[in-house]
């Protein structure tokens, strides 16, 4: 069993030395940042991956709540139950305790990958470690063989999905860092862990969603993004804000892919199964989550939950610019539905695909 490594975390020098850390001064002057105001007898540095070792961890005092900090710098991508391993670490510590980690995420993997092997070489390499380390664990049958043989470690992992189970398991994104070849982490305990099935790898995925009346509704797409992205808006739009169009502004969470889904409309096909169920009609407001409605006007969030949500949208006639404009195109697109619904919707779908085929707004 591999042991875990625990040390108070000053003098900083011996964090260096014990755990022959990369770049360990830039490291240590990273966490220095959040911990230099905290009791040292309540933070617990370790190098495990395994929850037996966050399971064992001891306080000092009984009477403490629980950990101010964990900092574990065994890498994210060679823990064989990800979801696991921060479960156990949100149990140890107190709400508002901090959790420090580090990931190397695909994008560092291709770089470091690219650069250690001779030109043409690495790419070929890069091929097959795409395929067998990225591909190979979200295929049903290939992922059994993959875990089997890696036993889940060395996994390769997006930025998207590290900072999405973090959120999943209670924790909220305060900074992170790249030091050297890794990206770090400083996680904020800010709720318990709650009973909830993890998110599904699968090409189509369900979003939840405010349909009439406020009922929660399920949107089909194809996915367009990374595993557990869905946890991230909040932390997105108060990182980047929103773009033109009102999507969320460097969206790291789309994978090249997704991009081109969007850009051609093939994204939202599996949405007319929600069509044919009833749940939205073919042109509307589209369903929003709750974060995303949250930035609303009052008023306007009140008025969405009265009429259907729709698969063709009225910015798509207006075109506005940002959320502003998206909110006021609604307001104008209700006013009309109130009093002529057939004329509305035949007009508002015949402007939008108009734009579509004309203009090529689609992906913003």
């Amino acid at each position: 069993m591999r042991q875990s490594i625990i040390r108070p975390l000053n003098p900083f020098p011996e964090v260096g030395e014990s755990f022959d850390l990369v770049g360990d001064k830039e490291i240590v002057s990273y966490l220095s940042e959040f911990t230099k105001s905290i009791d040292n007898r309540n933070i617990a540095i370790v190098k495990t991956s395994t929850n037996f070792n966050i399971d064992s961890l001891r306080l000092e005092d009984a009477n403490i709540a629980g950990l101010s900090v964990i900092v574990n710098l065994k890498r994210v991508n060679d823990m064989p139950q990800i979801n696991s391993f921060f479960g156990a670490v949100n149990q140890k510590l107190k709400t508002g305790g901090l959790f420090v980690g580090c990931v190397e995420t695909y994008v560092l993997r291709k770089e470091r990958i690219l650069k250690k092997f001779p030109a043409g070489f690495n790419r070929l390499y890069y091929f097959f470690d795409y395929l067998g380390k990225r591909v190979a664990p979200k295929v049903p049958l290939l992922k059994n063989i993959y875990h089997f043989v890696t036993a889940g470690r060395n996994r390769v992992l997006s930025k998207t999905e590290c900072l999405g189970r973090l959120y999943y398991n209670g924790f909220e994104i305060i900074s992170t860092r790249q030091i050297g070849k890794q990206l770090y982490f400083v996680a904020k305990k800010v709720k318990e862990l709650e009973l909830r099935k993890a998110p599904l790898y699968g090409p189509i995925f369900k979003m939840k969603r405010l349909g009439l009346a406020g009922k929660t509704i399920y949107v089909y797409k194809f996915r367009t993004m990374h595993p557990f992205s869905e946890y991230l808006q909040e932390y997105i739009y108060r990182l980047n804000k929103l773009a033109e169009g009102g999507k969320f502004k460097d969206d790291f969470r789309v994978t090249t892919l997704g991009k081109i889904l969007r850009r051609t409309f093939l994204d939202e096909l599996p949405m007319i199964w929600n069509w044919f169920k009833g749940e939205i009609k073919l042109v509307g407001v589209r369903p929003l989550s709750e974060q995303y409605l949250s930035l609303y006007d009052r008023d306007l969030q009140q008025q969405r939950l009265k009429f259907k949500p729709g698969l063709v949208p009225p910015y798509y006639a207006d075109l506005p610019k940002d959320l502003a404009g998206i909110m006021a195109s609604e307001r104008k697109y209700f006013d009309a539905y109130s009093t002529a619904p057939f004329k509305t919707d035949f007009v508002y779908f015949f402007r939008a695909f108009k734009n579509i085929l004309i203009k090529k707004i689609l992906g913003v």
